[in-house]
């Protein structure tokens, strides 16, 4: 196996940072540890990433339609299929490609080969319909003790994908660097993985993606968990057997994921021996009334299109008619949009979906002038001021104006005020309830959690890590948890974190000056932003949940 290609997933405006280092390697001028960064930046931006009431039983039911499905769990094809097996020799195989070799720099020498297959299992949708979902499992061997035997299990969830032929098990597909990183950063180093691709992807019979429902992307990754440990041990590694260990995680998406998970697991009684949810957006009621007050993130278009007919489908009650809440050119496509076969881009070039426009520049009252757009804090008003448009904009100005009286009636406990950090009480609007529904500021966790990201992401907004950590705090009194913002300064010699919070920094200087050489005016800000979600963020973050994983 050929490792991907992976510079065809390298920003063009990057590219200067990988050609200008492979110069200073070559003169003898660039010292590793920044040769180490900068080869790290441009690979990372290819990551995907969002930019996702709880039973949390996690038990199997019977299918509800006389036995047509088999359990929630059950694989439905047994043995599972072998996509392919990674050789330690496939994984070094591109070292001269700085792009691959700064993924090996980060993640760490491969230590086992990787037998990377499908599994196919049945779970349920949205609203508690039987459907089927496909994943990975990845499954460490070979001769160094920590690649046989038992081993630990990571049970990962993924980012936002508008593709619905997405396959995490498809390391060659340019859209699927987290496949790789899943490869690299925990399989190579002696983990069991399992991923699912989620309800509504790839093989999967649902058609539609319950994105952000807690309820069923938890009850979906205990799902593929158990169809995971059913097909182990694989004849592909007939010594590699679940060691008992069970950590969790994802980013963006998947960190709402891997949180609501964590908390079904615990909720069930199910041992969880650490987690660490990543960038996700897990206080949704406090992120969408921000959004909805002018401070419109990046991506909101795709986010919000995939979040409102999903919840429409999964509570049957956001709205009567997709035109009570989106325009008019977008109200008659948009559920069945998402996830689709065509690429993100023709979507925007159809007309099917505003590429950045989520409301209208016309205030939907005069008292909401001053956020239409929102320009506080003041560095991200150029980011706020493209989520809003005279034309083509995605959410009716009349359905705006419904929702923000609404969180002036039932305020958020966190934004824009803390008092109680937790969702607002009672709100009346159907699609604030179903937020509150699926915010995760009602549990604390039992297990070591890190919640991991960074202060100015524009994609998931820190408030969203901030409300964690507020709710928590005041709730669970020595809750096992840790916050690490990688774009903070360094407290010192004793923080655990402040060799990665350098590098970070030191990644972010390398996007700017790569972008001030291809013209940029701004200092490279834009390029920062546009990188840092998916680019800058995700691989630090991944680096720092293998080691809180690697010391329990």
């Amino acid at each position: 196996m050929k490792p991907p290609c992976l510079s065809r997933m390298i920003p063009a405006c990057l590219l200067d940072v990988v050609a200008s280092f492979r110069a200073r390697v070559a003169s003898g001028h660039c010292a590793w540890r920044r040769l180490r960064v900068a080869m790290l930046v441009p690979f990372a931006c290819a990551l995907v990433a969002c930019g996702g009431s709880d039973d949390g039983d996690g038990m199997a039911d019977d299918g509800g339609d006389g036995g047509a499905l088999p359990s929630r769990g059950d694989l439905l094809q047994d043995p599972p299929t072998l996509v392919r097996t990674i050789t330690t020799a496939d994984l070094v195989a591109n070292l001269d490609d700085p792009v691959y070799q700064a993924l090996l720099l980060q993640a760490g020498s491969p230590l086992c080969d990787v037998a990377v297959h499908k599994i196919e299992y049945a779970t349920v949708g949205g609203a508690g319909e039987d459907t089927t979902a496909s994943g990975a499992l990845m499954v460490p061997t070979g001769g160094d003790a920590r690649c046989h035997g038992p081993r630990p299990i990571v049970l990962y969830a993924h980012g936002t994908s508008t593709d619905k032929a997405f396959d995490i098990t498809d390391l060659d597909d340019s859209a699927n660097a987290e496949g790789l990183y899943l490869a690299v950063f925990f399989a190579a180093q002696g983990y069991i993985v399992t991923a699912p691709n989620y309800a509504g992807y790839d093989t999967s019979s649902l058609p539609y993606h319950p994105y952000l429902v807690a309820d069923q992307q938890s009850k979906e990754m205990i799902d593929s968990l158990t169809a995971a440990r059913s097909a182990l041990p694989v004849a592909t590694a007939p010594d590699t057997t679940d060691g008992g260990k069970l950590f969790v995680t994802g980013y963006s998406q998947g960190g709402y994921v891997a949180m609501a998970t964590q908390r079904a697991m615990e909720a069930a009684g199910t041992a969880v021996t650490a987690s660490a949810p990543l960038s996700g957006p897990y206080a949704l009621s406090a992120f969408l009334d921000a959004v909805f007050f002018g401070r419109v993130s990046g991506g909101a278009t795709v986010q919000g299109a995939f979040l409102f007919t999903a919840y429409q489908r999964s509570f049957g009650n956001v709205y009567s008619t997709p035109a009570d809440l989106f325009s008019s050119q977008y109200a008659g496509t948009i559920e069945g949009l998402l996830p689709s076969a065509q690429t993100r881009s023709a979507l925007y070039d159809q007309g099917l979906l505003p590429r950045d426009a989520f409301f209208s520049l016309e205030p939907p009252a005069t008292q909401y002038a001053a956020i239409t757009p929102a320009t506080e804090p003041a560095p991200f008003a150029p980011l706020y001021a493209r989520g809003f448009a005279a034309t083509d904009y995605l959410v009716r100005n009349e359905y705006r104006l419904a929702y923000l009286q609404d969180a002036e009636a039932a305020p958020d406990g966190f934004w824009p005020a803390t008092t109680t950090a937790e969702p607002p009480a009672a709100p009346a609007l159907p699609l604030r309830q179903a937020l509150k529904a699926n915010d995760l500021r009602n549990w604390t966790p039992k297990a070591p959690t890190l919640l991991c990201g960074g202060h100015d992401d524009p994609t998931v907004f820190w408030l969203n890590t901030q409300a964690m950590d507020a709710y928590w705090a005041s709730h669970a009194a020595g809750a096992p948890f840790t916050v690490l913002d990688v774009d903070a300064a360094s407290t010192g010699d004793s923080d655990p974190y402040g060799n990665l919070k350098q590098r970070f920094g030191q990644a972010k200087d390398l996007v700017a000056t790569a972008a001030v050489a291809a013209g940029a005016t701004d200092g490279g800000f834009e390029a920062v932003l546009e990188a840092y979600h998916a680019g800058l963020v995700a691989p630090f973050c991944l680096e720092a949940t293998r080691k809180f994983f690697d010391a329990r």
